[in-house]
C-alpha cells in the first residue's frame, strides 16, 4: 500500500527533452549540479520553475553526495506542460520523510531530510524508487499558463477625455532577431533615445535595457522577447547615460524563411496610453437585479491578470476612469499594518515613486486614516497633506481601505486636477469596488510573497556557496557587492571597520552602469561615513543624496556663471549623472561578525526610487551571511601575514656576491601560504675570501619543520664563523638537534666552504650527511657526483664525518638539491638521480641561473599534478674567462 503524500508512478507524458549527468561525490558539485539544471531548463525556455528547481535539487544533490557519500544522477525530463527531474544515488536508505504520519525522520534545522519535506512543498508531484543499489528521487513541476495576447476596443471618448501628450508622439521601434540583438532601429528610436541607427544595430538589447531585477518575481528581458505577445515598464539607457522609462508592447513573428525575431514598439512611459491594450468590461446599462455578473470581472474587466503588478495597474486604471480622475494610485500595507507602499499609480510618475511608503494613522506624512474612507476637496489648503501627490498638479482626491476580512491590506485613491470634485457618493463607490477587488489583490500578493521567498531561498544559497569558496578579503568584498548590484540595487558601497579605533573605511563601490562609479566613489569618499551601529536591520541613509544635490546645484550654477567649482565633481555631466544615481533612497545595514561591527553594507537607489521591505529583509539575510565571510577572510589573512612573516625571518636576507662564482638559488615550499618549509639553503660569508653555503632537508613540512630548518641555519653560520670546519659544524649542529628531544627531527645536510683562487677556479670542501649528493657538470658534458654520502644527523649520538675537496675549473657547474627534486613521481615513475644527472648534461655552457630554470621546469613537467614536497635547488658556477 502505497504511503500517503508519496507518488511511485507518475502520469505518461510525451518528452520533448532530456539532459542528464553524474556528479562525483564532492562538495562542490552541489553547486555544479544547481547551475546545470539552471542552464538546462532556461535553455528550454522554463525560467518561471527554475528557482524551485534549483532549491529541491540542492537538496536532494546535497543528500547524495554529502549524507549518503554517494555520487549522484541528475536527470532532466521536458513536456510540453511540465519538467521532471530525478536525483539517484547509490544508497537505497527507504526512510522517506511524510507529513500526513505521526513519524519525523528530521527535524528542521538539520540538513539531511529536507529534500523530501520540500519536495512535499513546493512540487506539483513527486516520488521517490527503490532498487536493491539504487535510490531515486523523483518531483514534477507544472508550467503556469502563459497568457498570450489579446484584443480589444473602446467605446469613443470626448476629446476632452482623451490622453495628453506634450509633443508629437514618437514611437520607437526595434526589430529584435533571435539572438537578442538590435536588427531595426527606425529615426523615432534615434530620437527618443539619442542613438545613431549604427551605434546599436548589432548589439544585444539588454545592453540598452534596464530591466527591474527581483529575486523570484516578473519574467526577465531574455523571456520577455520568447513570449508570444508582451506589454509592459521598464527602462532603457539613453545616449546621456540616464534611464528613460518606457512602456513597451513586444510581438514575436517569424519571417518567410521561419526565422522568430521580436518588433519592440516602445513609448515614453508618461505616453503609455498610445500602446497599452485597455482591458474594460463592457458597460452594460440594463442589468437586471438577477444578473449573474461577477462584480469584480464587471470592475476589473475579463479576463483578470494573472501576476500582482497588472492586477493593481488594471485597477488603478479602472478606479480612474470609474470616478473620471485624473490619476489614480494603490498601495498594499506591509505585514505589520504600520506603513502603506506604492504599488501602482496611474497618471503620476509610476516610477519615481514605486515601493515609497507613508503611514497607515494620521500624522507626518498623511491626512488621515486610512483605515477609513476619505475626501480632500482641495490638498492646496494643506500643502504636503499627500507626498504622493506633491508638485502633481492634483487638487482633490478620495481614499477607501482595502480589507479583508477586517484587516487592513491596502489604500485606493482617485485624484482629479480640480478642487472639490469628490464627495461621499464617490467615496461610496470607489469603497464598493474596493470591496470587490481586496480578496483578489491579497491572493495574488499572498502569491508574489511566496514566489519573492522562493527567490529569496535561492538567491542566499547561491549566495552563501560563493561567500564560503573564498578567504581572500578583496574578493569577498567583490562577491558582496557584485550579488547585490543589480539583484537588490542600483549602486552598493561597502565600508570596512579594521578595530574598535580605527574609523570606517570606503572599501569597494559598484554601480550597475560602470560609467558612474568613478563619479560614486568621488562623492562617497567626500562625505563623513555612516555611523557604526550595531543595531539589526536596514535603516535609512540621506547624506549621499544631499550631497549630491549639493554638488549638482553647484555644479549647474558655476555652468551658468553665478558660484564657484563643485567640490564634488569638476563635470556637471558627470555630477548631474552621480546626483541623479544616488537620488533615490538609500540603506545602511551592518556588518557584525562576532558580536563586532566590522564594517557597512551601503545599498541605494536611483533618484526617487525606494526599496520594498521583502528586499530589505532579503539584503538583511545576506550582509550577515557576508559580515561572517568577510571576518572569517580577515583572520585568514591575519594568520597567512604572520605565518609568512615569521617564514620569512628563517630565509636568507639576501644572497652575497661572491667573486669569481655565480650562485642561484630556486625554492619552493609545498602547502597553502608557507614561504618556507622542511628544505632550507643558505649562502653567507665566513672570513675574507672564504664563503659557506648549505643545502639541508628536515624531515616533515610545514612550522614544525620550519621550526627546525631556523635552528640549523643559523647553527651554521654562527659555527662556522667561530673558526670550526665542516665536520665540527655538522657534528655541533647534530647534538643541538638532538637536544630538542621529542621535538627533534632528522636532517640531511650538504654543507661546504667555498674559496675562488687565484687561477680562475674555486676550491670547495664538501660535507655530504645524508643528503642527495651535489651533481658536478664539466665543460665536456660528462656528470659526476662531486661527494661521497654520510649518516645524516639527528639520529646517532656519535658521528665521524669528514670532508671532501673538490675543485670546480672554468665552465664546471655544482648542483645541490633536496629530493623533492629527486623524488617527482608520475604514477609509478620518479625522476630519481639518473633522470637529473641526465637533465644537467644538457646544461652545458649555461648560466648558474639558466641551469636552476632548466632543471626546475624539467621537474615541473615531469608530473601534471602539483609538487607535494618542498623543493630547493642550489647552482654554483665558475664563469670561464672572458676573451678580448
Amino acid at each position: 500500500m502505497a504511503e500517503p503524500g508519496v507518488e511511485t508512478r507518475t502520469r505518461s507524458s510525451v518528452i520533448t527533452a532530456r539532459a542528464a549527468a553524474t556528479f562525483d561525490p564532492v562538495g562542490r558539485s552541489v553547486a555544479t549540479a544547481r547551475a546545470f539544471v539552471r542552464d538546462t531548463l532556461h535553455g528550454w525556455g522554463y525560467a518561471d520553475v527554475v528557482d524551485d528547481a534549483v532549491v529541491l535539487t540542492s537538496e536532494l544533490v546535497t543528500n547524495a553526495i554529502i549524507h549518503a557519500g554517494t555520487s549522484a544522477d541528475v536527470l532532466c525530463l521536458r513536456t510540453e506542460d511540465s519538467v521532471r527531474i530525478e536525483v539517484g544515488d547509490r544508497y537505497p536508505e527507504r526512510e522517506v520523510p511524510l507529513q500526513a504520519t505521526g513519524h519525523s525522520f528530521a527535524g528542521l534545522d538539520s540538513e539531511n531530510g529536507r529534500g523530501l519535506l520540500l519536495c512535499s512543498a513546493l512540487a506539483s508531484r513527486w516520488g521517490v524508487e527503490y532498487t536493491p543499489t539504487h535510490k531515486q528521487v523523483w518531483f514534477q513541476l507544472d508550467l503556469p499558463q502563459r497568457p498570450v495576447g489579446t484584443r480589444s476596443a473602446s467605446p469613443a471618448l470626448p476629446t476632452a477625455l482623451l490622453p495628453v501628450a506634450d509633443e508629437r508622439v514618437r514611437v520607437a521601434v526595434a526589430q529584435i532577431d533571435a539572438a537578442g540583438a538590435i536588427a531595426v532601429w527606425n529615426p523615432d528610436a534615434e530620437t527618443v533615445f539619442g542613438y545613431a541607427a549604427e551605434q546599436v544595430i548589432g548589439k544585444p538589447l539588454a545592453d540598452l535595457a534596464a530591466w527591474p531585477h527581483t529575486p523570484g518575481i516578473g519574467t526577465g528581458l531574455a523571456e520577455a522577447l520568447q513570449l508570444s505577445r508582451w506589454e509592459g515598464s521598464y527602462g532603457i539607457r539613453g545616449a546621456d547615460g540616464r534611464v528613460i522609462p518606457v512602456y513597451a508592447s513586444h510581438l514575436r513573428v517569424r519571417d518567410s524563411q521561419g526565422e522568430p525575431s521580436t518588433v519592440c514598439l516602445l513609448v515614453r512611459d508618461t505616453e503609455r496610453a498610445v500602446l497599452q491594450t485597455p482591458q474594460r468590461a463592457p458597460i452594460t446599462e440594463s442589468r437586471t437585479e438577477n444578473s449573474a455578473a461577477d462584480p469584480f470581472e464587471v470592475f476589473i474587466g475579463s479576463p483578470a491578470p494573472d501576476d500582482l503588478d497588472g492586477l493593481l495597474q488594471r485597477t488603478v486604471e479602472r478606479a480612474r476612469d470609474m470616478l473620471d480622475g485624473d490619476a489614480a494610485f494603490l498601495l498594499l500595507a506591509t505585514d505589520d499594518e504600520t506603513e502603506l507602499e506604492v504599488r501602482a499609480t496611474t497618471g503620476l510618475p509610476s516610477a519615481r515613486q514605486r515601493f515609497a511608503r507613508v503611514p497607515v494613522e494620521a500624522g507626518s506624512g498623511r491626512y488621515s486614516s486610512a483605515r477609513m474612507p476619505a475626501v480632500h476637496e482641495d490638498l492646496a489648503s494643506v500643502p504636503g497633506a499627500v507626498p504622493l501627490l506633491g508638485s502633481t498638479g492634483m487638487r482633490s482626491v478620495v481614499t477607501v481601505p482595502l480589507k479583508v476580512e477586517g484587516r487592513l491590506t491596502g489604500s485606493l485613491g482617485v485624484a482629479a486636477e480640480a478642487p472639490g470634485r469628490y464627495s461621499n457618493e464617490e467615496a461610496l463607490r470607489l469603497q464598493f469596488a474596493a470591496d470587490r477587488i481586496a480578496l483578489a489583490v491579497e491572493s495574488a500578493r499572498l502569491g508574489e510573497l511566496e514566489r519573492l521567498r522562493r527567490g529569496s531561498l535561492s538567491f542566499l544559497v547561491e549566495a552563501s556557496d560563493l561567500l564560503a569558496g573564498t578567504l581572500d578579503r578583496d574578493q569577498t568584498l567583490a562577491l558582496m557587492a557584485q550579488m547585490t548590484v543589480p539583484t537588490l540595487a542600483t549602486w552598493c558601497a561597502v565600508y570596512t571597520i579594521a578595530d574598535q579605533a580605527s574609523d570606517p573605511y570606503l572599501s569597494y563601490v559598484l554601480h550597475e552602469d560602470e560609467e558612474r562609479i568613478d563619479g560614486l566613489k568621488a562623492l562617497l569618499s567626500k562625505i563623513a561615513p555612516p555611523d557604526p551601529v550595531p543595531t539589526p536591520g536596514a535603516r535609512i541613509w540621506t547624506a549621499p543624496g544631499q550631497a549630491a544635490q549639493r554638488a549638482a546645484l553647484l555644479a549647474s550654477q558655476r555652468e551658468l556663471g553665478w558660484g564657484t567649482a563643485s567640490p564634488v565633481s569638476a563635470g556637471i555631466g558627470t555630477t548631474l549623472a552621480t546626483a541623479a544615481a544616488v537620488g533615490g533612497e538609500t540603506v545602511v545595514l551592518p556588518l557584525v561578525a562576532r558580536n563586532r561591527v566590522i564594517g557597512m553594507l551601503t545599498l541605494g537607489k536611483p533618484s526617487d526610487d525606494h526599496f520594498r521591505q521583502e528586499i530589505l529583509e532579503l539584503a538583511e539575510d545576506l550582509s550577515r551571511r557576508a559580515a561572517l565571510a568577510l571576518d572569517n577572510a580577515r583572520l585568514y589573512s591575519e594568520r597567512v601575514a604572520i605565518s609568512q612573516s615569521l617564514q620569512r625571518s628563517l630565509l636568507p636576507p639576501e644572497m652575497p656576491e661572491i667573486p669569481g662564482v655565480e650562485v642561484e638559488v630556486f625554492y619552493r615550499a609545498a602547502g597553502e601560504g608557507n614561504e618556507v618549509g622542511g628544505d632550507f639553503y643558505d649562502v653567507f660569508p665566513i672570513r675574507d675570501g672564504a664563503y659557506g653555503f648549505a643545502i639541508g632537508d628536515v624531515c616533515g613540512t610545514g612550522p614544525e619543520a620550519a621550526a627546525v630548518t631556523g635552528l640549523a641555519r643559523h647553527a651554521l653560520r654562527l659555527l662556522a664563523r667561530e673558526g670550526f670546519g665542516g665536520p665540527a659544524v655538522l657534528e655541533r649542529l647534530n647534538a643541538a638537534i638532538l637536544d630538542e628531544g621529542s621535538r627533534s627531527r632528522f636532517l640531511t645536510l650538504l654543507y661546504g666552504e667555498l674559496r675562488p683562487q687565484s687561477d680562475g677556479s674555486a676550491l670547495l670542501k664538501v660535507v655530504c650527511a645524508g643528503h642527495p649528493l651535489p651533481l658536478r657538470l664539466r665543460q665536456d658534458g660528462t656528470v659526476e657526483p662531486a661527494a661521497d654520502p654520510q649518516p645524516l644527523l639527528g639520529v646517532m649520538d656519535d658521528l665521524e664525518l669528514y670532508e671532501q675537496m673538490v675543485t670546480l675549473d672554468p665552465g664546471d657547474v655544482l648542483l645541490c638539491v633536496t629530493d623533492g627534486v629527486t623524488e617527482r613521481r608520475e604514477g609509478t615513475r620518479m625522476l630519481g638521480d639518473d633522470g637529473l644527472a641526465d637533465v644537467l648534461a644538457g646544461c652545458t655552457g649555461l648560466t648558474a641561473g639558466a641551469v636552476a630554470s632548466r632543471v626546475l621546469r624539467a621537474v615541473e613537467r615531469f608530473a601534471a599534478e602539483p609538487a607535494s614536497d618542498d623543493m630547493a635547488i642550489l647552482t654554483l658556477r665558475v664563469p670561464e674567462p672572458q676573451v678580448s
